[in-house]
């Protein structure tokens, strides 16, 4: 069985060749829509109609800054006022939403670093704007957060999982998309690459 290869993009990608990544057997893109307190991705929409125009299914994601429930609901409302003024409907996108909790550059750390209760409630008060508005999303982080920061024993069977996790498979058994590489070379480029469980 073959597993349908996507990959996850933002801004730090650059201009993308969209028509090169599709015909190298990519079906699907997951797009950064912002990230932070109100701050949208540079090449968002760029990438959105990049990757429809080549026949990609599409999602979106968003990095969180949020150090608490108020923000974390806050930066899902931004998301979505964002995809309701570009016109982007649920069934627009087939990949989904996702909230990207991790720290990548240590903001978390150096703000205090929210408890594991903290960071779970966050997840779930993000999760919850975007179902009550009608999109489904689900949860990225890496397989240390999701087996050490956030209690994913909270979230229903609903709440899709997708698992940053390098190498030949994915140890996450409640994952249904799997970030296995940050090395994924497409026309001399590198992307994130992933997986659909």
């Amino acid at each position: 069985m073959t597993m349908e290869r996507g990959i996850d993009v933002s801004e730090n990608n650059g201009t993308v060749d969209w028509k090169a990544v599709a015909a190298e057997g990519i079906s699907f893109a997951i797009i950064r829509l912002g990230y932070g307190r109100g701050y949208l991705d540079s090449m968002f929409y760029e990438n959105y109609n990049g990757a429809l125009a080549a026949g990609l299914k599409v999602g979106v994601y968003y990095y969180s800054y949020a150090l608490d429930e108020a923000a974390a609901e806050a930066e899902a409302r931004y998301m979505l006022e964002i995809l309701r003024d570009a016109g982007i409907a649920p069934e627009d996108l087939a990949m989904g939403c996702w909230f990207d909790m991790e720290d990548a550059d240590g903001y978390k750390a150096r703000h205090g670093n929210p408890g594991n209760d903290v960071i779970t409630e966050m997840c779930f008060q993000f999760i919850l704007e975007c179902n009550r508005q009608g999109y489904n999303c689900g949860v990225y982080a890496s397989l240390d957060w999701l087996l050490n920061r956030i209690d994913t024993s909270v979230f229903a069977d609903y709440v899709p999982i997708w698992c940053a996790e390098w190498g030949d498979r994915c140890s996450f058994d409640r994952a249904t998309l799997w970030q296995d590489t940050n090395e994924l070379v497409i026309g001399g480029e590198t992307f994130d690459g992933d997986y659909v469980l």
